[in-house]
C-alpha cells in the first residue's frame, strides 16, 4: 500500500514523549500506531473505545484520588486481593 498520505497533530510535548517511551516499548512506531488507531476506526466504524462525560460519582471520585482522599495502598497483587476478599 502506498504510504503518502500526512498526518500533521499538535499535542502537548510532555504526553507525546509519554506515548512514544509506551509505544517503544510494544515495538512500535508512532506511525505504526496511527495507522492502527486509524484501521480500528474503520474497522468500527466509529471510535475504537468508549468515549463518555463521566458522572456526578465519577467526578468526586477523581477530584478525592487527585487529592490523595480515600485511596488504599497495597503492598502487592496478592494484598489487594485479599483486602477485596477475593
Amino acid at each position: 500500500m502506498n504510504k503518502s498520505a500526512m498526518i500533521r497533530a499538535r499535542v502537548d510535548p510532555v504526553l507525546k514523549a509519554e506515548v512514544e517511551n509506551v509505544l517503544e516499548e510494544l515495538g512500535l512506531s508512532a506511525t505504526q500506531a496511527i495507522t492502527l488507531f486509524y484501521r480500528q476506526v474503520k474497522l468500527n466504524r466509529g471510535l475504537p473505545f468508549d468515549v463518555r462525560i463521566p458522572n456526578e460519582v465519577t467526578l468526586r471520585t477523581f477530584q478525592a484520588t487527585d487529592a490523595g482522599q480515600n485511596t488504599v495502598r497495597c503492598e502487592n497483587a496478592e494484598d489487594m486481593f485479599e483486602r477485596l476478599g477475593i
